[in-house]
């Protein structure tokens, strides 16, 4: 039948209906910023629920909307379910709740470092546009805050007094999620050369590490995979796909860049 809009509950409604009279559902929607919510509400209502990577639906035309993009992808859940598994659909898989929690602490983590960084830069060009002088790294530390706060002009002392129990506030903040992250890492399952956090971070955003079946899918998982454009007998490679976890990618950098400058 032609494409229709349901609320969320209607669309629950809708699929208990359809399960009441001995159908069998089947649905997909593209993973995006939504979290899996959607994804256990159908599962808990009967539907059988595909979480998809998001991709461009419409090669051909340069039009797009709601409509066209609901019809190409029950075409291709269509195809997918009578055992066309190629490229119709990459289904993600779904962590439990517990994983999803647990992968939250580190990008919580991510979130109040940059928070940091951002209140800090703040105070540094405050202090740059009113007195053309800069602000050390941690200048709103206790100690340094002693030594600046004096040297500042009445105006940009009390701009950047609120400014420094935020970014106190914060750094506490980013300290407790720290240790709680690395309490959750047994210390003899840290391989040598990377730190507690670094492991538990990558532990929090892998889930499982047994959802790997050979050594390419933890490859492809990280988007470390090389490029490529190959054709005939010419075979050509470039710079890396980035089409996995941002987050295990950025981490891994990390613990190579630590590997050649201090280890």
């Amino acid at each position: 039948g032609p494409a229709q809009k349901f609320s969320r509950a209607q669309l629950l409604a809708w699929v208990k209906k359809k399960i009441a009279q001995g159908h069998t559902v089947h649905a997909v929607y593209e993973c995006w910023g939504f979290g899996y919510t959607l994804h256990e509400e159908l599962v808990r209502a009967g539907a059988h629920c595909i979480v998809t990577t998001p991709m461009r639906l419409n090669l051909e035309r340069r039009r797009k909307n709601d409509r066209m993009d609901g019809r190409e992808l029950c075409v291709r859940l269509s195809r997918y379910l009578d055992g066309h598994r190629g490229e119709e659909l990459k289904p993600v898989r779904i962590p439990s709740r517990a994983e999803q929690q647990r992968r939250e602490l580190g990008r919580q983590r991510e979130f109040w470092k940059k928070e940091l960084w951002r209140m800090e830069n703040h105070g540094r060009a405050l202090r740059i546009e009113h007195e053309h002088e800069t602000l050390s790294a941690g200048w709103a530390g206790p100690r340094k805050w002693k030594i600046i706060g004096p040297q500042c002009s009445e105006f940009v002392r009390k701009q950047l007094e609120p400014l420094v129990k935020q970014i106190r506030a914060t750094k506490a903040q980013l300290d407790r999620l720290t240790k709680e992250i690395e309490a959750l890492v047994a210390e003899e399952k840290i391989p040598v050369g990377l730190g507690a956090l670094t492991v538990s971070l990558i532990d929090g955003e892998v889930c499982n590490w047994t959802r790997f079946v050979h050594r390419k899918a933890v490859g492809s998982y990280t988007g470390c995979c090389p490029s490529e454009h190959s054709s005939s007998g010419v075979q050509r490679f470039g710079a890396i796909d980035r089409h996995g976890n941002k987050h295990v990618r950025v981490l891994l950098v990390e613990a190579v860049w630590r590997l050649l400058r201090w280890q």
